[in-house]
């Protein structure tokens, strides 16, 4: 099937100073949001949800959860849902080639976590004669300089292929497309853009499918009436949007009350928002939209005596650990960070004439509380900032590369 994508990745506005992490729809509306409202007040948020809001791609994500998945699970960086598939064979090449990448950013964890294994896998296909060299541009977070870098690579003339990670959905769609008319492969990967004209789109699943796994686990612990306090990054982030319209939908249908600001990742705000919630009442549940802050706003509670309260975070390190020094009652959502390795792995495969999905479908599977243990074990040794499902304890820097956070 084929379709107009809409990321199913992170889209980031080019104002947001904070980023989330870290998401195809059949076509909501789209807007860019310039700003985000004053993390201590409610957002406004009902109208919105709805507007990114689609049936057809939250029943797409909801059985796409437990689809199965082609290729071998010990490599999910290389797995994807059955479906359309690229010809590549007019892409077929000797020898190594440059890769061009053009990036939002390296501006929190995730993508730092992301940008290293990247890198470690670009070793291993230098080494094997595929990559020539990966000329980088980052942008900082700022969608014209994103425009620029990829308007600059094509002028250049010296790229072989191009991978990009787009900042924000609508506004890099028509450099995604100029990129695209130059005949070579371009690989979008994260975040997506409004036009199919890549030679493969990778993603995890996407944010329907995080919000469904999220608030299906709050509903199952809670009772109707109970209420959740939804700490969300910042607005007009599509599979932001999407966790939080799945979420909303799931909530609303099961009788919770629940009520979401924007935090912009701020610790300190954070805290001030769930200290201002306890002091209007109990507050049962703390939904997230990305697991930045998830240890400030168990934190919050502590600080204030109440009981801890049910949870979702994410893969991230610091919140495992504080979910197993506390014993909160809780699941962390994943985002797979192992999708950073898949671009370049791509490229290998367009490069030797390989079919190639049209929309790379990677697995996205939670974190729940009888795996923890596990992860925590298999992390041992990383730090705070590290995500658990990184995906590459094969790669050649492995671990020391992680550990130190040697960011290229």
């Amino acid at each position: 099937m084929t379709r107009k994508r809409l990321s199913t990745a992170v889209a980031l506005t080019a104002t947001a100073s904070l980023l989330a992490m870290t998401a195809c729809t059949t076509d909501p509306s789209v807007t860019e949001d310039t700003g985000s409202p004053a993390a201590s007040a409610p957002a406004e948020t009902t109208e919105a949800a709805q507007e990114w809001f689609s049936q057809a791609l939250y029943d797409e994500q909801f059985e796409q959860r437990t689809a199965d998945f082609q290729g071998d699970p010990d490599q999910p960086w290389l797995q994807y849902i059955d479906g359309d598939m690229t010809d590549t064979a007019n892409f077929a090449a000797e020898g190594a080639k440059k890769v061009c990448f053009a990036n939002a950013s390296i501006s929190n964890p995730w993508r730092q976590t992301g940008w290293i294994t990247m890198n470690e896998q670009l070793k291993v296909l230098q080494d094997e004669g595929v990559i020539s060299e990966m000329e980088t541009r980052d942008a900082q977070d700022d969608s014209n300089t994103q425009i620029a870098d990829i308007d600059y690579f094509i002028s250049e003339g010296n790229c072989d292929a191009f991978v990009i990670s787009p900042n924000a959905t609508a506004a890099l769609t028509p450099a995604v497309e100029r990129a695209c008319e130059t005949g070579k492969p371009v690989v979008v990967f994260d975040r997506g853009v409004e036009t199919d004209c890549a030679t493969t789109f990778i993603h995890p699943i996407g944010g329907f499918a995080w919000g469904i796994d999220s608030a299906n686990f709050l509903t199952s612990k809670l009772q109707s009436g109970d209420k959740v306090v939804a700490l969300r990054i910042l607005p007009g982030v599509d599979v932001l949007e999407q966790r939080w319209a799945a979420a909303e939908k799931i909530f609303e249908e099961k009788g919770i009350e629940a009520t979401d600001y924007f935090t912009g990742a701020d610790p300190t705000e954070i805290k001030k928002i769930i200290s201002d919630e306890l002091a209007k009442g109990d507050v049962q549940g703390i939904w997230m939209d990305a697991g930045d802050g998830a240890v400030a706003a168990i934190e919050a509670f502590e600080d204030a005596g109440k009981d801890l309260p049910v949870m979702t975070g994410e893969d991230e390190l610091s919140f495992l650990r504080k979910w197993k020094d506390t014993g909160i009652d809780a699941i962390a959502p994943v985002y797979s960070n192992f999708q950073w390795r898949t671009p370049l792995l791509a490229v290998q495969k367009i490069f030797a004439g390989e079919e190639v999905p049209a929309e790379w479908v990677l697995p996205q599977k939670p974190i729940p509380a009888e795996e923890l243990d596990d992860w925590l074990k298999r992390n041992e040794g990383m730090p705070d900032g590290h995500y658990a499902k990184f995906g590459g304890e094969d790669l050649p820097g492995y671990p020391e590369v992680w550990q130190k956070r040697q960011i290229p």
